[in-house]
């Protein structure tokens, strides 16, 4: 059924994410190798079968991975070929143009601070989103957005979204917390790093604090970090505070293996 949907003059939102988990195969999040190469042997038959040519974003798109054995691409790059109800995945990077704003959103919609954006608080930040782009919606079809999005995001199907399960609506080289997902540390190690580096013992970070805790994270991690890119994670993490002031909780967000 995937295989037809490719030749859809318009595919729903439910559709792309048949699209989306026929062609990623195992399951890891990207369309990569042998996968992609299926897609777009696929999609170029699909598009001919339906008597439509293909798009000038799929010819850029064929041109750059038809013959790259070892690309990969996410979810993002997908939607950006395929023409997408509303393309409403697409609405988040128009949105939200950097991993900092990302952030930032993300304080705002995990009303409770539990950690997670559950059904509702991913309701509300889609509805935002939508008359924010100036979009018309109604209640089924932003529902259909809201459980759509879970089941895309949701890797571990427990009904909410993680902040890394979040950000991969942000396209890779823009979301640095893929990154920091090789440096995550057990419970037990995150909290005696974050105690060593709140020297004042406040209970929270401040720049300078959180500056001296990357500059050292990037030294240990140098094939991961880059430490040239240090302002950039500081001024990203820091949008996650509490007017300057970063408590744990918030960090554990990004540094904590199994902060719950």
């Amino acid at each position: 059924m995937a295989k037809a949907y490719l030749q859809g003059v318009e595919i729903s939102a439910t559709q792309f994410l048949d699209i989306w988990h026929h062609y990623d195969n195992d399951g890891n999040g990207y369309i990569e190798g042998k996968e992609l190469q299926n897609f777009i042997k696929e999609l170029q038959q699909a598009r001919k079968q339906a008597g439509l040519e293909l798009t000038e974003a799929m010819k850029v798109f064929v041109e750059k991975y038809g013959q790259n054995a070892d690309a990969q691409i996410g979810m993002v790059e997908l939607v950006q070929i395929l023409p997408t109800d509303e393309n409403f995945l697409l609405f988040f990077r128009q949105q939200l143009k950097s991993c900092a704003e990302f952030m930032q959103a993300w304080r705002r919609y995990d009303a409770d601070h539990s950690g997670y954006i559950e059904a509702d608080e991913l309701k509300s930040f889609l509805r935002d989103l939508l008359q924010k782009a100036k979009k018309s919606y109604d209640d089924k079809k932003l529902e259909e957005y809201t459980q759509t999005t879970l089941k895309m995001f949701d890797s571990n199907n427990d009904g909410k979204l993680c902040l890394a399960e979040m950000a991969r609506l942000l396209p890779d080289q823009e979301n640095f917390l893929l990154k920091f997902q090789n440096v995550k540390m057990p419970a037990k190690e995150f909290n005696n790093i974050f105690e060593l580096y709140d020297q004042d013992g406040n209970g929270y970070m401040d720049e300078n604090e959180l500056d001296a805790l990357l500059k050292d994270l990037c030294e240990k991690n140098k094939k991961v970090l880059d430490i040239n890119n240090i302002a950039t994670y500081k001024i990203t993490i820091m949008a996650l505070s509490d007017g300057g002031k970063l408590y744990r909780t918030e960090l554990a967000l990004v540094l904590c293996a199994d902060e719950n």
